[in-house]
């Protein structure tokens, strides 16, 4: 059985990138965010949880309105965290069916949540982005042409960066003064390595 790796970071560390990069290397990446976004159009039942707490005008035309559904949870945490509560499930069940089909030493789930959601206990190790605020902020200004204050709203409400590397098994550091190719590369030897050790492991450390 596949090794199962979470990734994780806060906005704007460069999760994506690093994701990407483990792809470019042949692994396999779940991206839990994207799995979102299609299981809200896709999955009948949570389709018909999202339109029992939020409205049929939540969909248009068959298709989410993705622009009105952030327009009403963007601004009211609850609201937020009832649909976060329901996404969520949605994405573990769906994730849970990609890792049985994958063939490789290692698999990833990329997901900004998942220590959040309590998912990184169900999985073998969790890999950190770390990137210092001020790049970041800079990184999701250029990227989503927000301003300062949209950004720092955003990221009030994530887990604190420091609380959130601690929690995990290995931290790539995103800084743009040391290199993120040779630490993924590494930590793709390390992980492979400990794929071959652990033979048949379960997973959940």
């Amino acid at each position: 059985m596949a090794l199962r790796i979470g990734l994780t970071g806060g906005i704007g560390s460069g999760k994506s990138t690093v994701a990407e990069l483990f792809g470019l290397l042949g692994i396999p990446v779940y991206n839990a965010d994207d799995a979102a976004k299609r299981l809200m159009n896709t999955d009948k039942r949570l389709r018909q949880e999202i339109v029992q707490h939020f409205g049929t005008v939540t969909y248009v035309n068959g298709s989410l309105d993705r622009k009105y559904l952030a327009s009403v949870v963007f601004n009211d945490p609850e609201k937020l965290n009832l649909l976060n509560s329901i996404v969520h499930p949605a994405t573990i069940r769906d994730a849970e069916q990609w890792f049985k089909v994958q063939i490789a030493p290692y698999v990833i789930k990329e997901a900004a949540v998942l220590v959040e959601s309590g998912v990184h206990k169900m999985l073998d190790y969790v890999v950190g982005v770390s990137s210092p605020e001020e790049l970041r902020m800079e990184r999701v200004m250029k990227r989503d042409g927000l301003s300062r204050e949209e950004v720092l709203k955003r990221m009030e409400k994530q887990m604190d960066e420091n609380e959130k590397m601690s929690l995990c098994d290995f931290v790539l550091v995103n800084d743009e003064t040391r290199l993120l190719i040779p630490q993924v590369l590494e930590l793709h030897r390390k992980l492979t390595g400990l794929s071959m050790q652990s033979g048949n492991r379960l997973p959940g450390k």
